[in-house]
């Protein structure tokens, strides 16, 4: 592991240009395609069991899948298959990211801000992008100047602060999660007896489900629904009806 940690304490210069604003974390670049890895790995088996005769782990599987076809509907009031795609992604993505802190010298890409801030601005971006096919360019525009002109800062500082919102509230409650796991566990680093107390009492197993698959599960969940919202509420249409072909 010396190689992958030598990698992991330093930063990646963009362009050669060693200014603050062009550093690359590496250690959020390598946990991140390490998770992108993993979901990759689990997407081929699902695959192959799909193709195959029924069993529990097509069940498991297409169970899954109907959750978030629901959830596309409940929201939508009809299915659509990008929305689905786009909403099942982040999910995954999001919630892979989350439990990579269950595997040994691995830690979650989420806990940093870019990371967050990233998934934020890229489900902003898919979601103005249908807002503005759903109304149209000259109504969304519209919108920014409503009730009247002088509105239109105001307008724009509310988008950004939804995008803050959205990705701080993930990042703030997994980066908690971290500090006070790490804390902990660097506390009883080093001393026989507190490790043995921290494995037998449970705490050490208690910490890394609540922090690791309780809170990174939830936050998925979470970040997963205040989008799909903000999606559904975007592509309304202003006489209550929404976008789509209705499906029973």
């Amino acid at each position: 592991m010396e190689g992958v940690d030598f990698l992991k304490e330093h930063n990646w210069h963009l362009f050669g240009l060693k200014h603050s604003f062009f550093n690359i974390n590496s250690e959020i670049v390598i946990d991140t395609w390490i998770a992108l890895l993993i979901i990759l790995a689990i997407l081929i088996p699902c695959h192959i069991i799909l193709k195959r005769k029924p069993g529990l782990a097509h069940f498991i599987i297409t169970d899954g899948v109907n959750y978030f076809v629901n959830m596309t509907k409940q929201a939508f009031g009809y299915f659509e298959f990008k929305h689905f795609a786009f909403i099942a992604s982040v999910f995954i993505f999001i919630i892979t990211c989350n439990l990579l802190s269950l595997i040994p010298w691995l830690e979650e890409p989420t806990k940093n801000a870019n990371t967050t801030l990233a998934i934020g601005i890229i489900s902003f971006i898919y979601t103005q992008y249908y807002t503005i096919k759903a109304h149209g360019l000259l109504s969304y525009t519209k919108e920014y100047f409503e009730p009247i002109f002088v509105m239109f800062p105001l307008h724009i500082i509310s988008k950004i602060a939804g995008i803050v919102s959205i990705s701080f509230r993930l990042f703030g409650n997994i980066f908690g999660g971290f500090i006070i796991s790490d804390i902990y566990f660097k506390m009883i680093e080093g001393s026989w007896w507190k490790e043995s107390i921290g494995l037998l009492s449970g705490i050490n197993f208690v910490l890394k489900f609540f922090f690791g698959i309780f809170e990174g599960g939830l936050q998925a969940f979470v970040f997963t629904m205040l989008t799909i919202t903000y999606l559904s509420m975007a592509v309304q249409k202003d006489d209550g009806k929404k976008e789509g072909k209705p499906t029973c």
